[in-house]
Parts: C-alpha cells; sequence; structure tokens
C-alpha cells in the first residue's frame, strides 16, 4: 500500500504535466495495429489480442466509410485520409493471413463479441470521436445464418481480397422493395392458389412471359443464336433479371443463360450445377462469352481462381463454400437442373435459397436464373423452391413484387377469374417455356419405339415366380387389414385400402436390406434384359452408326461393355465415379472419333447436361421411374445440332411387371405438359410410380381372384 505521501507527490507532478487532448483516431488505430503486428512476429496470439484485432477492423470499416460520404469542397485532405486507410486496412489484410484466428475475424458476418464491442467504444472515446450505435450493433441475421457452416477459404479468393483488402460492403445502393400495397388479400392464404392456377390451367395456356424481338444473333467467332435464344438475351439486355428458363431439354439453356448474364453484366456469376455438367459449363462459357473467365470449384477450391468472371460449383461441395460465397459480391446466380432443389429441406436447397437471399440483400437486381427442362417432376409443389429461389416468394407468401401484380388484378382466390390472371402475375415474373415443335421446327421429330424381349427360360421363369410371390404377400397384407378393421365390409376392392397397402411395402421396401421387393425385381430384370439390350445396340452401331446405350446399374453397364468387347466394338463409358476430366475425355472420344460406336451411359449421370447429338439412336436397357429422367436421357441426342429422327428404343422384359412400368411411366408423363404447355392431359399429384405399380399388381391379383 502507497504512503500518504506518496500520493500527494504523485499528483503534484500530474498536476504538473500538460493535459493531453483526444488523440487522432489514426493515430490510435497505427498504434494497436503495431501491438497486434508485434504479438503475430511474437507468435502471442492471445484472446485479448484479437480481440484488439477486431475493434480496429471495425473502426477502419466504420471511418472509410464515414470519409467516403463527406461532402467537402477540400478533396486533398479526403483523398490523403482514404489512402491512409487504406494502408491500414493493407496491413492488418497481411497480418491477418499470417493467422488463421485473425483472418476469420475480417469475414462480415463474423461474431461481435461484448469485449469487442467495449474496446471500440474506448478507442473511440479516446480520439474524441462521438459514439454511434451503428458502430457496435450485431451483424443482420441474414448476414450471420452460415456462420457455422463456413469451412473453407480458397487461397486464391483471399488474394482478391487482399487486393481491394477491408473495404467494408456498400450496401446503400441495393435494391430495397417497397412496401406491399396490402388492400384486397390481406389475411388470404395466396401461395397454394397460386399453384392451383396451373394445374387449373385451360388448354392452349401456354407458360411463357412476353419477350421482345430478338436482338443481336451473330457473335463473335462465327457462332450464332436461335432467334428463341435470341429473345431471353434480349430481355435480359431490357433490364429483367428473373427466369425459370423451362424450355424443354435440347434448346440450348446453357448458351442463353451465359449469354443474359453478359447482356445484364452480372458478374462475378455463380453457377450451381450437377457434378457431371460442370466441365461442360466452364467449356461453355469461353464458347459463348470467350471475353469472360471461368473457373471451376473442386473439393476445397484449392485450384479456384478468385479472380474469374464466372464460378461454377457442383451441389456436392457446395456445403464447404457457402460462406465466401456469400461474401464474394456476386451479381448473378444460375441454378442448373433446378429441380434438384425441390425439396426445399434437403441441405443444398437451403445453401441455395440462403445464397440466393444473400445476393438479393447485397446487389442491386441481382440477374437470378433457375434452368430445367423439367421443373416438375412429382407434382405442382415443385415450383415452390425454385419461386422462392428467384425471390418471387418466401416460405409463406408472395413478396412485394408479385404481391402487388395480384393486388392490381383486382380480385380474390373466391372469384373464379383469379387463377388465370394469378397464373399470368406469376408467368410475367420471368417463365419462359418454349418446346422444340414450336421454336425448332429444323429439329427432327423423336420417337419412343418399345422392343419387347423374352427373357431366357429360367432367368424368365424366376422373375415372375418372384413376382407373384410378391403379389401374394401384397393380398395376404391386404386381407389382413380387412379383417382386422372395425368397418363393415366393402362390397369388391377396397381401393383405399389397396392403396395404403401398396405404401405399407413401399416403405418396408425402403428400409429392407434383404428380400425381394419392387426394387430389386426391376434390379434383377435390368441384368436379365443386359445382354439381350447389349446386342441390339451393336446390331444398330453396325447398321445405323453411333448409339447412346442407357442403364441404371453398374452390373448392366459392366456386361453391356463386355458384350462390345467380345464383339470389337469400341465404346466410350459414361459414369457417376469418374472425374470430370476423365468423363469429358470419353465424350469426347465418343463425339469425334468416327470408330467409338456406343456411349455406354449412367442413366443418372449422363442423363443431363452433355451433348451426344452425333448419334441419332438411343437404346434404353432399364426403365427409370419417371418420364422425367427418361425424357432427360433422350434429350442428349434429340437437341440444337441434331441432323436426324431420334429413336429412343426401350428394351422391355416381355411377360414381366416391366411392361406394366413402361405403361405407368407413359400415363404419369402429362404433368409438365398439364401446368406448362396448357395440355389437357389428366395429371395426378404425384408421378410415383413405385406406388402405382404396387398399387396395379394388388388390384390384378384381387381382380383374379374375384
Amino acid at each position: 500500500m502507497s504512503r500518504p505521501g506518496r500520493r500527494q507527490s504523485d499528483a503534484r507532478q500530474n498536476a504538473s504535466r500538460p493535459q493531453r487532448g483526444p488523440e487522432d483516431l489514426m493515430a490510435v488505430i497505427a498504434r494497436g495495429v503495431r501491438d497486434v503486428q508485434v504479438a503475430v512476429d511474437r507468435r502471442r496470439v492471445t484472446q485479448s489480442v484479437r480481440t484488439k484485432f477486431q475493434a480496429i477492423a471495425l473502426l477502419v470499416r466504420e471511418e472509410h466509410a464515414r470519409v467516403q460520404a463527406q461532402q467537402t469542397n477540400r478533396q486533398a485532405p479526403r483523398s490523403e485520409a482514404l489512402k491512409r486507410l487504406d494502408g491500414i486496412a493493407t496491413t492488418l489484410a497481411k497480418t491477418a493471413v499470417r493467422d488463421p484466428g485473425l483472418l476469420a475475424l475480417l469475414a462480415d458476418d463474423a461474431a461481435v463479441s461484448d469485449e469487442v464491442r467495449s474496446l471500440t467504444r474506448d478507442m473511440q472515446r479516446r480520439a474524441g470521436v462521438e459514439l454511434t450505435p451503428e458502430v457496435t450493433a450485431p451483424p443482420e441475421p441474414a448476414e450471420v445464418s452460415l456462420v457455422a457452416e463456413r469451412q473453407v477459404v480458397p487461397q486464391s479468393v483471399i488474394s482478391r481480397q487482399l487486393s481491394n483488402p477491408f473495404l467494408a460492403p456498400d450496401f446503400s445502393a441495393a435494391a430495397r422493395p417497397s412496401a406491399p400495397r396490402i388492400r384486397r388479400l390481406a389475411g388470404w392464404e395466396l401461395l397454394t392458389p397460386l399453384l392451383n392456377s396451373f394445374e387449373r390451367a385451360s388448354s392452349g395456356a401456354t407458360a411463357c412471359m412476353a419477350l421482345p424481338a430478338p436482338g443481336v444473333r451473330q457473335l463473335r467467332g462465327g457462332r450464332e443464336l436461335m432467334p428463341h435464344q435470341a429473345q431471353v438475351v434480349a430481355a435480359a439486355a431490357e433490364g429483367h433479371r428473373t427466369f425459370l428458363l423451362a424450355d424443354e431439354p435440347g434448346l440450348g439453356k446453357t448458351a442463353q443463360a451465359l449469354l443474359a448474364a453478359d447482356a445484364a453484366n452480372a458478374y462475378p456469376l455463380l453457377v450451381v450445377v450437377p457434378s457431371v455438367v460442370k466441365t461442360n459449363w466452364v467449356r461453355e462459357v469461353g464458347l459463348w462469352t470467350p471475353h469472360r473467365k471461368a473457373t471451376m470449384v473442386q473439393g476445397n477450391g484449392d485450384t479456384v481462381d478468385g479472380f474469374a468472371d464466372v464460378v461454377v460449383v457442383n451441389y456436392e461441395v457446395l456445403d464447404r463454400h457457402v460462406g465466401w460465397f456469400g461474401e464474394f459480391g456476386f451479381r448473378g446466380m444460375v441454378v442448373d437442373e433446378a429441380h434438384f432443389i425441390k425439396n426445399r429441406t434437403s441441405q443444398r436447397s437451403r445453401h441455395v435459397l440462403d445464397l440466393s437471399k444473400r445476393i438479393r440483400l447485397r446487389t442491386v437486381r441481382p440477374l437470378l436464373m433457375a434452368l430445367t427442362g423439367t421443373p416438375l417432376i412429382n407434382d405442382i409443389d415443385d415450383f415452390r423452391a425454385i419461386w422462392q429461389f428467384l425471390g418471387w416468394i418466401d416460405e409463406a407468401e408472395p413478396r412485394t413484387e408479385l404481391m402487388n401484380s395480384l393486388e392490381d388484378v383486382g380480385l380474390t382466390p373466391a372469384e373464379p377469374g383469379f387463377y388465370p390472371s394469378a397464373r399470368q402475375c406469376v408467368i410475367d415474373l420471368g417463365i419462359v417455356r418454349r418446346r422444340k415443335i414450336d421454336v425448332a421446327a429444323d429439329i427432327p421429330a423423336r420417337r419412343i419405339a418399345d422392343l419387347p424381349v423374352e427373357l431366357d427360360d429360367k432367368v424368365g421363369r424366376s422373375i415372375r415366380a418372384a413376382e407373384r410371390d410378391l403379389a401374394q404377400r401384397l393380398v395376404a397384407r391386404y386381407e389382413t387389414a380387412l379383417a382386422n378393421r372395425d368397418a363393415e365390409p366393402t362390397e369388391g376392392i377396397d381401393h383405399e385400402l389397396v392403396s395404403r397397402v401398396a405404401s405399407w411395402e413401399l416403405k418396408d421396401a425402403d428400409s429392407a436390406k434383404t428380400g425381394e421387393n419392387v426394387f430389386t425385381m426391376m434390379r434383377h430384370i435390368g441384368q436379365a434384359k443386359a445382354g439381350l439390350a447389349a446386342d441390339y445396340a451393336a446390331q444398330l452401331a453396325r447398321s445405323a452408326g453411333k448409339v447412346v446405350f442407357f442403364a441404371k446399374h453398374v452390373d448392366v453397364m459392366d456386361t453391356a461393355q463386355e458384350a462390345f468387347e467380345k464383339q470389337g466394338i469400341r465404346y466410350s463409358s459414361i459414369r457417376g465415379d469418374q472425374t470430370p476430366t476423365v468423363r469429358q475425355r470419353n465424350i469426347d472420344a465418343f463425339v469425334k472419333e468416327p470408330d467409338v460406336a456406343i456411349a455406354v451411359c449412367s442413366l443418372t449421370a449422363a442423363g443431363v447436361g452433355i451433348n451426344l447429338q452425333v448419334a441419332s439412336n438411343i437404346v434404353l436397357a432399364e426403365l427409370s421411374w419417371t418420364d422425367a429422367e427418361q425424357t432427360q436421357a433422350i434429350d442428349r441426342s434429340h437437341r440444337i445440332g441434331q441432323t436426324e429422327p431420334v429413336t429412343a428404343w426401350r428394351i422391355i422384359a416381355a411377360q414381366t411387371i416391366d411392361s406394366r412400368i413402361a405403361e405407368l411411366i407413359d400415363s404419369k408423363a402429362g404433368l409438365a405438359a398439364r401446368a406448362l404447355d396448357g395440355s389437357d392431359v389428366e395429371i395426378s399429384s404425384s408421378t410415383d410410380v413405385q406406388h402405382a405399380t404396387l398399387v396395379a399388381l394388388l388390384t390384378d391379383a384381387l381382380t383374379a381372384s374375384l
């Protein structure tokens, strides 16, 4: 404890010193930067050092924004202040690179602790700065939603950030929607009526916004757009910024998206795609916009070019990169095969929707494009996630632009005229749907030809026996359920109970590890057809030229390839487990080498995004579960550039459940036609062919027993 005399002496000395006024804020910041540098040099980066580092970062951003916004006739002092701040920011950024813990604190969405806020206020007080609440305000929820999921930041992206370090994003110019004019529709639930308006579409009611006349069609390098492609580019050039580009497969959606982005100057542009088409998108950038540079995100992004105009990433690795994607400053986003996000609860859908939201918050009228030739896979509800990505709706209601359009209609969902008008309001926001028959008359027609094959006696008998066993199991479940319920017996077949029994069986089949079910039966049928399908493909290759062979399962592909090797037929293999480089090399071999006669393709891995129009004959060795998947496969050949009629040969195992499934697939094909093309084809709420197959199998068995 010090003595009273000592305290009096200290007080006299302090009184004799000149009283120091507030320090210059730059001096306070500079001294803090030096303290942090010393700690990093000595490798003593404690929590207090990190707190000081982040407080300085906040002050630099605040001061830079304040100085930049100053209205003054004295430009020299303002420029000098900005230059000093940029120098401090550069020093901070270089220091942060040496310590990962510091680097993470530079993110716009880094959490700001109470200690950081307190130190920031103390540093401002020392500099005599009037405190403002904005400096210490926490980040907006939309900006921090993905903090926990941030995993990697490629070094090249850090280099790009360092080239213009530390400047706070300026969101002041970002478009803020005006308040909706809530009047007539206040309190109405609108999303369900909007979706229903597409199901209720009358015959001939197509789904395509009004498009301008085609603009420039001749491009640099001699490439030429078709008129329907040039219309979308012209719409983007005129200021339209959201598109659900739902052209039928094969009409060149990739080119339209890239050139629309160029017309809108929507760079940097983020493109989210299935992995099998990632390489192709980078190639297409070089073909259609050669003055723009594309980079592909692989794994952790070690090879990413942070200075590229177009960043292409596949759905599978999106979760590793959402952190820096959200801060990169994208001015446009394209989602290819947008039906991949139809399940809004899936991780990839949540990432896509969150990135879209962040881009809309940060950018003045960004370009958002959802590309899919098959926007409806199961039912009309598949539209929800796509509309949400485009910013037309939120989780529960239309957003401002759509809401105001609906208000202008002057009707409520209780009035019949609401539905066609509401549908048109959605279409006008940017739905573009063209069919080949409408816009590409020079593309030859396609047809699907079923080729029934008889299975080997032993194999055929085995499959038919398994089918009978499955039918008997279904009948037993039906009869047990019928006997155990309290209700009065139903005259004839109880179709509601049939549907429930089919659902029980399907659920058991999904979780079963062993035993025969509808899925294992279809796989056995595919294996049994493999040799026959390969023989037919070889016959076609000899007589008609190149052939594309599609199968669902690897063992079916293996059997076909063995058959082709025995017959001396060269082939290319396109599978899901290949690297993008290998896959593209095999595609190029089939397309460019005359003696490569057959492309053996995985129905899931090669059914989207690749161009195989050098072949006009397709062999579908196994049936898919949806018409959309089948259509996607056929349209690898039936697309722009095709010069001959395209025939898809479906190999059907006669006298088996295979035939019934083919019929069900065809019967479910009207969903997209009804919703988008105004067709009169009846549709159901779901294309659950597995369930319908079991219903048909049980119904047939019960009918036979009556």
